[in-house]
């Protein structure tokens, strides 16, 4: 009985022992407490997640006419613009009724003072996937042994000869409009770094760029 006391009384005083080095050693960087974050900061909502009544953010929209709006900056490198102007009777966009094409196309986007959609729009990057008798996969008649390549024959890129690509065609797919209000409830730290020096207010999807080391396009299909 005595060694059993003398070994609990020997655990005790070690345990004190090492709480009280503990309390005054400095933490570690991986001990070091993060401040907690409450949810009613994570979304435009700014309230708990159990409150339904929650009045949204209002959104006020330009109501520049076409031409005349201000353009806010791209968010990042070759972004989808923002559409500056009023879009009321323009949208929904739907088929054989695109109203944006009055003023993009290119041949027309400088005398309407329009931002003329890009070369990137008049092209098909879809190659014809089909599954041979053999059961391997082709895209655009190339066997490929996954839906990757790295001889870059799943890679397609064929001209439409001047026309809008289907896959392009719903502008507002990516194309959004403008709010004007400025008072987004969330703060944007994102701080873009443009490739171009213009980059800010044009795309670089033009041109030879488009097949940057990508020897698939056939200007002939």
């Amino acid at each position: 009985m005595k060694v059993i006391n003398t070994i609990t009384l020997g655990l005790v005083t070690a345990t004190l022992l090492f709480v009280g080095c503990n309390q005054d050693a400095k933490p570690t960087k991986q001990e070091v407490v993060k401040p907690n974050i409450s949810e009613d900061s994570l979304s435009l909502r700014k309230e708990t997640l159990f409150n339904e009544n929650v009045k949204p953010h209002k959104t006020e929209y330009s109501k520049s006419y076409a031409g005349s709006g201000h353009k806010f900056e791209r968010a990042f490198q070759d972004a989808p613009p923002m559409i500056p102007h009023d879009v009321t009777g323009l949208i929904p966009i739907k088929i054989g009724d695109n109203q944006c094409l009055n003023c993009h196309m290119p041949e027309v986007a400088a005398s309407m003072g329009a931002t003329p959609i890009p070369p990137s729009h008049f092209m098909d990057f879809r190659p014809v996937t089909t599954i041979a008798a053999d059961g391997e996969v082709e895209k655009d008649g190339h066997k490929i042994k996954n839906t990757s390549s790295e001889t870059l024959k799943n890679v397609s890129i064929k001209s439409t000869h001047g026309k809008l690509y289907g896959g392009r065609y719903n502008c507002t797919q990516c194309h959004a409009p403008q709010d004007d209000t400025g008072t987004l409830a969330v703060p944007n730290n994102f701080i873009p770094v443009y490739a171009d020096p213009d980059g800010k207010s044009k795309s670089r999807w033009n041109g030879d760029r488009l097949m940057q080391g990508i020897d698939t396009y056939d200007s002939s299909k």
